[in-house]
């Protein structure tokens, strides 16, 4: 009959599917082996080369990336025409020329638009060329772009929080390597998260990098019984250089403390509604750890200065905001244990300090606001207190403080039936800190010398009696996205009005003290 189906030539019709899809599988494998394989044989041939003529004298006439169809030429002869021997002020040898083109590789794979590997020919010019040297080399740079649009949807983790997010990435977007990022997220905390950056290398250099964006965010404070939105923009540069990572940037932004609780305190209160933060923020950041979610040799630092309001930056608050963040790792030998033990211990340390300026071209000194003050407590820095347990308090509230300091001491040792391949851990811990509000009476007029004043006596104070105090023991999970610990906490030292927390406590984050 018309329209029917045998069920018989439906499921030979479905394996010979199944049998296509594998067949196709196998033959993308076998593609990608004789690629790498290939690969191999330039990189060994290219090894013979320049180790059987490593001090051959050579000139360099020409460049070529071969496979570049949405890059500008004028992008890829920034980074190859400095190869040329043109533009060198003394002959090369092979070697010289080589290693000279394997940077300039190094350099477009840095980029992010191309994917690995980029090989490397060397051949010599036709021989029939009138204006060839004996000397001359053609020198050929084999690339495959990236895809130029990319979208993903998926779920991420923060400091205390997870969210599910949707990204849309373009990339190469004018073909100078720029990219285009627009992302939306929705998470525990986070009600609702926009932004959207553009990013561009400068002089074609993937160590300098300048950077525009924008954002609009809510955000649920329930240590401070409030909500913070915030909506504004921003424009950084990056560059590589002495010390690390340098980042230096401009940010101008709208807060607003809202959707306050019914008892939120009056601290939290007199805080409410609008202010707008125009500041300048210089950071600098050396990772040199192996593994920087578990890390188990290396050391990391950052510094970070934050100006607002001061001057011609205006706004409605004003200050000075330095902190800086230690972290190092010592992989531990065990007698008996051949190569790595997995056993580490790891310290870290954080500070902050907020310096209350005049506003604008005034002479009038300001306190802090909620929105701009520290936070300490919680599974992510001070393990054993609740987040925010720490510093001053209003009622309920956790209201944050000017001043901190924390550290942490923590040896981890590898599961004995998982052995130290695995990013798995049992931890022992003991951590600590303490957080204070900049001293000052109630009526007392705010200006530069009570300022001096009242800093020197809050950092007089953190030698007042020990930091409070916990330790524990716990279970770590070094994600490649983040690093999940379940410990069971012990407070050893609290302070009156501070919110400890003994027992079970879970935490997730990218940055643990």
């Amino acid at each position: 009959m018309a329209g029917q189906i045998d069920p018989e030539d439906s499921i030979f019709e479905t394996l010979r599917k199944k049998d296509d899809a594998n067949a196709q599988e196998e033959k993308s494998q076998l593609v990608n082996g004789k690629e790498r394989a290939l690969y191999e044989k330039q990189q060994k041939r290219l090894g013979e080369l320049i180790e059987a003529n490593t001090t051959l004298p050579c000139t360099v006439s020409s460049v070529r990336v071969l496979g570049a169809v949405n890059t500008r030429p004028n992008f890829l002869k920034r980074i190859v025409d400095p190869l040329l021997s043109a533009n060198k002020d003394r002959p090369y040898t092979l070697s010289e020329a080589i290693r000279e083109t394997q940077y300039a590789a190094d350099q477009l794979r840095r980029h992010g638009i191309f994917h690995d590997p980029i090989s490397i020919t060397v051949d010599r010019p036709d021989r029939t060329d009138p204006s060839s040297t004996p000397t001359d080399v053609d020198l050929y740079l084999s690339v495959r772009e990236k895809a130029r649009i990319a979208f993903k949807v998926g779920t991420e983790a923060g400091n205390t929080e997870g969210s599910a997010f949707a990204n849309v990435y373009l990339r190469n977007l004018f073909g100078g390597a720029e990219s285009l990022s627009l992302n939306a997220a929705q998470g525990t905390r986070t009600r609702t998260a926009y932004h959207g950056s553009f990013e561009a290398p400068i002089l074609a250099d993937p160590d300098f990098r300048a950077e525009v964006g924008a954002l609009a965010s809510s955000t649920q404070k329930t240590w401070a019984s409030h909500e913070e939105v915030l909506k504004g923009g921003w424009t950084k540069f990056r560059w590589l250089g002495r010390g690390g990572k340098h980042e230096l940037g401009y940010s101008g932004i709208w807060r607003q403390v809202t959707g306050l609780a019914e008892k939120a305190s009056p601290t939290v209160r007199g805080d409410a509604g609008d202010s707008v933060k125009s500041s300048i923020t210089y950071s600098v950041t050396n990772d040199q750890r192996d593994y920087p979610l578990l890390p188990h040799r290396g050391y990391f630092t950052k510094s970070t200065l934050e100006l607002a309001g001061w001057g011609p930056l205006q706004g409605d608050v004003a200050f000075g905001k330095a902190e800086m963040e230690g972290q190092g790792a010592v992989a531990i030998p065990i007698p008996g244990v051949t190569g790595h033990s997995g056993v580490s211990l790891t310290t870290g340390f954080r500070a902050g300090l907020i310096y209350p300026l005049p506003l604008g071209l005034d002479s009038t000194f300001q306190p802090s606001r909620i929105n701009d003050r520290f936070q300490l407590g919680g599974p992510t820095d001070v393990r054993g207190f609740r987040l925010g347990g720490l510093g001053p308090s209003d009622g309920n509230d956790a209201v944050g403080g000017d001043l901190y300091a924390a550290g942490s001491a923590n040896l981890l040792v590898p599961l004995p039936r998982l052995g130290s391949e695995k990013p798995v851990r049992i931890q022992a811990f003991i951590n600590g800190g303490r957080l204070l509000a900049l001293k000052q009476s109630e009526h007392e007029k705010m200006d530069a010398a009570s300022v001096r004043r009242n800093v020197s006596s809050t950092i007089a104070e953190f030698g007042n009696g020990l930091p409070s105090m916990a330790a524990g023991v716990g279970l770590v999970y070094g994600h490649p996205v983040a690093r999940f610990e379940l410990n069971f906490s012990l407070p050893l030292v609290i302070r009156k009005g501070e919110d400890a927390r003994k027992g079970l406590q879970f935490g997730l984050g990218i940055s643990m003290l």
